[in-house]
């Protein structure tokens, strides 16, 4: 039998998206207080944490957009000096992502206010609140990593 409208299994998928959405855009506008959106930040964070010299492909698929909407977004991050590309010696057809020092200083800056904006949001939440959500989140992705719908 169907859940019933009203029910938090019918509710959930609604309910998880208008929150991502949200939560989205509360970072997004804290870090434009340091000239940054969600566009520019993701990419410089990603880069960080996987380490330097990643391809293009790869850092694409870690942002979760297509390589197109990379390559612009590389564009600007290159013309605003926070990352660098260059050839793959292995790959000469391919190149690779580095930050810049002014890149890794804007990853230092993106994690702060990331870190306070985060504090803020879950200051109503205890750490067994955040750890039992955090499991919650790791199960959903393994079940939809397992079940992807066939075209």
């Amino acid at each position: 039998m169907p859940p019933s409208p009203a029910s938090p299994r019918s509710r959930f998928g609604i309910e998880f998206v208008l929150l991502a959405r949200r939560w989205r855009r509360a970072l997004d506008q804290r870090l434009a207080m340091v000239g940054l959106t969600d566009a520019t930040w993701a990419p410089l964070v990603h880069l960080s944490e996987s380490g330097d010299g990643v391809s293009q492909k790869d850092l694409a698929a870690l942002v979760g957009i297509d390589g197109s909407s990379l390559v612009r977004l590389l564009d600007l991050l290159v013309g605003q000096g926070l990352v660098e590309r260059r050839m793959d010696e292995n790959d000469r057809r391919a190149r690779l992502i580095f930050l810049t020092k002014a890149g890794r200083a804007a990853v230092a800056r993106i994690r702060r206010e990331l870190s306070r904006g985060e504090a803020e949001m879950l200051v109503d939440l205890s750490d067994e609140d955040i750890a039992a959500l955090l499991d919650a989140f790791a199960r959903i992705d393994r079940r939809l990593r397992l079940e992807r719908p066939q075209p």
